[in-house]
């Protein structure tokens, strides 16, 4: 009677593991000093966070200086686009991003136009893929940044980053991508893609919530975008989060040791619940023969409005029907919008595992 529905929401946010929670406690109790104090206290908080950022920097095989610890990836995402336009003007004002990326892009983008910036939003394919042509149609002598996320958070597709990279290299341009469902799903490897900018959040990967980084690439210029204390190289003010940071680490460093076993979980767990639903003639997994992240699973329900649906199943298990950034707004996600056909709008659900 008490037991809750099978959880299938974890693009939202995932659970903290246990062993990340176990790292955490000692540094809200015992170990609380203040990292920046230069005692015994606050040198046990620093010596942890040094170690966490090597621990995130090897799951993306990063440099530890290339590391810098935000409150989540929306405020990297903010950092980025405003710190990077900021600290280089002599770039030019104008940025390439894409219509179905996160709402924090594109709401930072939004801004920015007020400010007097360029954006081009460029469309995707049927497959959610941006066209590699109109990316080079698009580049202008003024673009000083390419933005775009390796994997949509509602319909799981990976864009090809490291061909966006070397057009991008080509011109002169730095490229910034939002990697946040891509990092402990697929391999990410900053060297591999030549990405300037990066980030990802830790609640995606079984970390705790309120903390994220910034890969910024050695030789990268960015303005802070929080000013006071001295932390992170003087890049970003305030007192660190020991806790939260010291999970972060824990999280990336069982995601980068147990990789092998955590894709064979999630591909053999992808396609029961593809084939629950295809099966029992349900609904049927779209994009089949796109390079995909495996933990997101799109859902084209045959007959049912996908809402409905998920309600009358809301016992057995919960899901989305979009990001759950658009959860408090009652419209069709802009993802779905422009990807979907009018017609299968309201039949998409996410399944994310």
């Amino acid at each position: 009677m008490n037991s809750k529905p099978k959880y299938y929401d974890n693009a939202s946010t995932t659970q903290t593991e246990k062993r990340v929670l176990e790292v955490m406690i000692p540094y809200f109790s015992n170990l609380f000093g203040n990292a920046s104090s230069n005692h015994v206290y606050g040198k046990e908080s620093k010596k942890a966070i040094d170690e966490a950022r090597l621990q995130v920097a090897d799951l993306i095989n990063a440099e530890s200086k290339e590391i810098y610890f935000t409150s989540g990836a929306t405020e990297s995402i903010n950092w980025a686009l405003k710190g990077f336009l900021e600290a280089n003007p002599e770039k030019g004002k104008h940025i390439i991003t894409v219509k179905t990326e996160h709402k924090a892009v594109i709401n930072t983008c939004e801004y920015l136009e007020q400010k007097g910036y360029e954006i081009t939003y460029l469309d995707v394919n049927e497959n959610g893929l941006i066209s590699f042509v109109q990316l080079e149609k698009a580049i202008q002598k003024n673009t000083a940044l390419i933005c775009i996320m390796l994997v949509n958070n509602e319909i799981g597709i990976v864009q090809d980053l490291k061909t966006i990279c070397e057009l991008a290299s080509k011109h002169n341009i730095s490229v910034f991508t939002d990697a946040t469902q891509a990092v402990g799903k697929i391999n990410v490897d900053v060297n591999e893609l030549n990405v300037d900018l990066l980030c990802f959040s830790g609640h995606k990967l079984n970390g705790p919530k309120g903390i994220g980084i910034l890969y910024i690439k050695n030789g990268t210029k960015l303005t802070p975008l929080i000013h006071g204390g001295g932390q992170e190289n003087q890049m970003r003010g305030g007192t660190y989060n020991t806790p939260l940071i010291v999970g972060l680490g824990k999280a990336c460093e069982i995601v980068n040791s147990e990789f092998t076993s955590i894709q064979h979980k999630l591909n053999q767990e992808r396609t029961e619940i593809i084939g629950y639903f295809e099966s029992n003639n349900i609904g049927k997994e779209n994009f089949k023969g796109v390079n995909k992240t495996p933990h997101i699973i799109s859902i084209l329900l045959n007959n049912k409005d996908a809402e409905e649906y998920l309600i009358e199943n809301s016992k057995e298990f919960v899901a989305s029907t979009g990001s759950a950034c658009n959860s408090n707004i009652v419209e069709i996600s802009h993802v779905v919008q422009n990807v979907f056909p009018s017609e299968q709008h309201n039949k998409i659900i996410r399944i994310s595992i």
